[in-house]
């Protein structure tokens, strides 16, 4: 294995456009479509049981837990008040578009007057064209202020109940639950909530870190889980693997495929990510080959599928679903080929940023792929 030289990327939305270096850690070639895959030494059974670019608006957080809401007219007035709350809807975004929301409904590191911390609701689509914050004090948190306050969005921003509403905080599911079935609401416990996790990322460094009430060094009411791997379900199963890298023009022609022929899999809004890499950038991804693909891509695609992770010391693949959910997806024979196979798989995503994909497939050299997921992880949130 000769040694790579990669770059640590980091993501952030609209800010920083991240360019990396070629992966070089496969001696194979990828061609467009069809999935490279490494030596047979390497390819482990399983058991077989049958939009556009938008700037992130300025908000904050109410010293009193009780303040105004900022409108689109008015958010130049707000770039330096640390304690005003956001209301805003993209004029050029037809509102009956927004059918999925991302929330989060949790606490800040920020004391109010009363010297209890505040909470804070966070809403937003994926493509940041609805983007909403309003702040409450502790002895009001319960599924009826969330209900009244998702009611409320509606009203001020005239756009309808969404579908679905993702969140990431398995400690909030209960409150979260109920309110949104009450108003006919879907609610998907998820991980990949992206644009809701970085603009979290970016309030904390912009908005909460400048509030007099911030608590520095103050740790996260509700910690997000660290749960340890499950056994995988017998649906999931497929019957062999493999580490494999696509160049990133050969990506974004699987993403385009899958959207135009409505596969299964997931997609990111790369644009909105602000991630930018030369085409021939290697993506590293995990290819699935099943005799039963299209079924295995079907319950695939009723997970949130959040990230595949290798893990070196116990010589397996972690697959992560839901908010709170890991399976062990595969292992392998530990020796230091396949160590150092994973370790370059993992060194390789970190220098992507944390981008990489999921495949399934009918045989690992297979022109084509039945499900196409592309993943990203992301550090834990700062709040």
């Amino acid at each position: 294995m000769t040694g790579l030289g990669i770059g640590i990327a980091s993501l952030s939305i609209n800010t920083t456009r991240i360019r990396h270096p070629n992966i070089q850690f496969s001696e194979l070639t990828p061609k467009p479509i069809k999935i490279p895959f490494h030596s047979s030494l390497f390819l482990t059974k399983l058991p077989t049981n049958e939009p556009k670019t938008l700037t992130l608006r300025p908000s904050s957080v109410s010293e009193s837990s009780v303040s105004s809401s900022i409108g689109a007219e008015s958010l130049d007035d707000v770039d330096d008040d640390p304690t005003a709350e956001l209301s805003y809807l993209d004029p050029e975004t037809d509102p009956e578009s927004i059918t999925e929301w991302e929330l989060d409904f949790c606490s800040r590191p920020i004391l109010d007057i009363r010297g209890k911390k505040i909470w804070e609701l966070v809403a937003c689509d994926s493509s940041l064209s609805l983007q909403y914050t309003k702040y409450f004090p502790n002895n009001v948190i319960n599924s009826v202020t969330l209900k009244d306050a998702i009611v409320s969005i509606c009203d001020e921003l005239d756009v309808p109940l969404p579908d679905k509403v993702r969140f990431f905080r398995s400690q909030m599911q209960t409150i979260i639950t109920k309110a949104c079935k009450e108003l006919g609401i879907k609610p998907i416990p998820s991980k990949r909530c992206l644009s809701l996790l970085l603009w979290l990322g970016e309030r904390y460094e912009t908005v909460y870190t400048r509030h007099p009430g911030f608590q520095k060094g103050s740790k996260p009411l509700l910690a997000l889980d660290n749960p340890f791997p499950m056994d995988l379900p017998d649906s999931l199963y497929g019957e062999k693997w493999a580490f494999v890298q696509l160049p990133f023009s050969d990506v974004k022609r699987e993403l385009l495929s899958q959207e135009k022929s409505f596969a299964f899999g997931a997609t990111l809004d790369l644009d909105l990510l602000g991630i930018e890499m030369d085409d021939e950038t290697l993506i590293p991804g995990l290819a699935v080959a099943s005799s039963r693909a299209r079924p295995l891509a079907a319950w695939m695609n009723g997970l949130e599928v959040c990230s595949v992770e290798a893990d070196l010391a116990r010589a397996n693949l972690v697959l992560s679903v839901g908010i709170s959910t890991c399976y062990v997806y595969a292992s392998y024979k530990k020796s230091s080929v396949t160590t150092s196979e994973a370790e370059a798989w993992e060194a390789a995503k970190k220098a992507s940023g944390g981008l990489h994909f999921l495949a399934i497939q009918d045989t690992l050299d297979s022109d084509n792929c039945v499900g196409f997921w592309l993943l990203l992880d992301l550090p834990p949130s700062p709040v």
